[in-house]
């Protein structure tokens, strides 16, 4: 057993995919060679037991990882503001936000009044078409930036959480 914080997990999985993908990278150029018929072959160096086996033990060690991180994440609480959520359902949560919030930024750069160009001339149309918003422009920049705090408050909360909350890691 092993002891890790979040961060490092993280850092740990990185290293463990760059690790596989040098014995993918192994594989995939050791693994057959051309060869002219009147010349003597330069065969790669490869064993595809010992390259498989490689493999096999670091992808074990990335499920057992994700796994403490999934098993972390859905058991442990932390306080975000004046409630207590999970990391998985701050995680949730930050992604339903961040939609809303983009939506909101496209409603807050609204002029309250634009007028549509019409494109093509109209001779029986000879009055300009406007587009009205339909909507509070202060009240919606209030709530994205409300929304926006909410954001801030959930990821400061899991940055130090997950820089400072250790959990047992069986790799």
């Amino acid at each position: 057993m092993t002891t890790m914080t979040s961060a490092y997990a993280n850092k740990v999985l990185r290293k463990l995919t760059d690790d596989k993908e040098y014995w993918q990278n192994k594989e995939n150029e050791g693994c057959m060679y051309i060869a002219a018929a009147d010349e003597e072959p330069v065969i790669p160096d490869y064993d595809y037991t010992t390259v498989a086996g490689e493999i096999a033990k670091i992808d074990e060690k990335i499920v057992r990882i994700k796994h403490a991180i999934n098993v972390n994440n859905v058991t442990n609480r932390i306080e975000v503001g004046d409630s207590s959520m999970t990391i998985d359902e701050i995680l949730v949560k930050m992604a339903q936000l961040n939609k809303r919030k983009t939506f909101l930024d496209r409603l807050r750069k609204q002029s309250p009044k634009t007028r549509i160009n019409s494109g093509a001339y109209n001779p029986r149309k000879t009055a300009p078409e406007y587009q009205y918003i339909n909507y509070d422009l202060e009240l919606v920049k209030s709530e994205y930036e409300r929304i926006d705090n909410d954001i801030a408050q959930m990821q400061i909360a899991l940055d130090r959480y997950n820089q400072t909350f250790e959990f047992e890691v069986d790799v």
